[in-house]
């Protein structure tokens, strides 16, 4: 199956678009950044409304503060930084303010993963999607392009309770729909196939397209997942799909312990217990480099889905 490439951008982009969206469509949303406006992309909602907008500085544990008390008063806070500050920095304030009290904070979190690139290992978090996974009553949403990204930002002003929105810095290409429906927990079939089932989320399912379009050619039938949301997972969609084709394989721009691949394992473990493989990075920190440099050598390329491919399938 050929996908369109519709262009190349950033995911961050689609955050900054969709949130410039709501900003004219829904009086209630507000919005915080921690120093890193540009960044993040945030520019035009600053600029179109300026009340609603709050810099609070290099001061990331204060902005999760303030955004759980603004939705007491019927705001919907979507909040700005780097995902290893969203996250790491202000785990505390997450559990005890937003998740336990069940507050309506949108986590926005960007320059994830390896794919941050040249600002090195203390910047690319690697643990963020366990992280808050983790959390009860947090969602968690792992856009794949620019389009998907700017759904998911306007989906989740719609949704009640905390979210957790990971996206990045890399300019990749578009492949989904403009007008594509995005449904919180529902993951998106992008090819049917009967030898073996990649589900991937975030930059990684470019890179299983890429591979997918590859083991076809070596005559493998893939079935190829875009997994959005983490949490609540699509666990009907991986077993109708695992049912099928024996066997699967994970990917994922995270560390192996504790993201998508745990998830699906367990959904397996208790349901259908089935070869699986991981695309994923293997107990360690990054370090600088360029994004593509990054992920090929921490073993998150398209080329290694393919290999867990196959070494899946061996395994039926």
């Amino acid at each position: 199956m050929e996908f369109e490439i519709l262009g190349n951008k950033d995911t961050r982009s689609g955050f900054g678009e969709g949130l410039a969206e709501l900003g004219r469509t829904n009086d209630n949303v507000v919005a915080l950044c921690a120093d890193l406006i540009g960044s993040l992309k945030m520019d035009a909602f600053k600029k179109e409304n300026p009340e609603r907008f709050f810099q609070v500085g290099i001061a990331e544990a204060n902005m999760m503060g303030l955004a759980a008390g603004m939705t007491i008063g019927g705001k919907i806070p979507f909040t700005g930084t780097f995902a290893n500050f969203s996250t790491g920095r202000v785990y505390d304030q997450i559990r005890q303010s937003i998740a336990y009290s069940q507050k309506n904070v949108k986590i926005c979190a960007s320059h994830a993963g390896l794919t941050l690139g040249e600002d090195g290992a203390t910047h690319q978090i690697l643990e963020d999607i366990g992280m808050m996974k983790m959390l009860p009553n947090m969602t968690v949403i792992v856009p794949a392009d620019f389009n998907q990204t700017k759904q998911a930002t306007i989906a989740i002003a719609e949704h009640q309770g905390p979210v957790y929105l990971r996206f990045g810095r890399p300019v990749m290409p578009i492949f989904v729909k403009p007008d594509a429906k995005f449904v919180i927990g529902k993951a998106d079939v992008l090819q049917e196939g009967t030898d073996v089932t990649i589900i991937a989320c975030g930059h990684l399912v470019w890179k299983s397209i890429e591979a997918a379009k590859i083991l076809a050619e070596k005559g493998v039938s893939v079935e190829l997942i875009n997994m959005h949301t983490i949490k609540p997972l699509d666990e009907e969609a991986i077993l109708n799909s695992v049912r099928k084709t024996k066997c699967v394989v994970t990917a994922e721009e995270h560390m192996m312990h504790g993201g998508l691949g745990d998830s699906v394992a367990q959904v397996l473990a208790r349901n259908l217990p089935s070869p699986q493989e991981f695309v994923a990075v293997n107990d360690s920190f990054g370090e600088s480099g360029t994004p593509m440099e990054l992920m090929t050598k921490y073993g998150i390329d398209s080329q290694n889905v393919v290999d867990a491919a196959l070494k899946a399938i061996a395994r039926k």
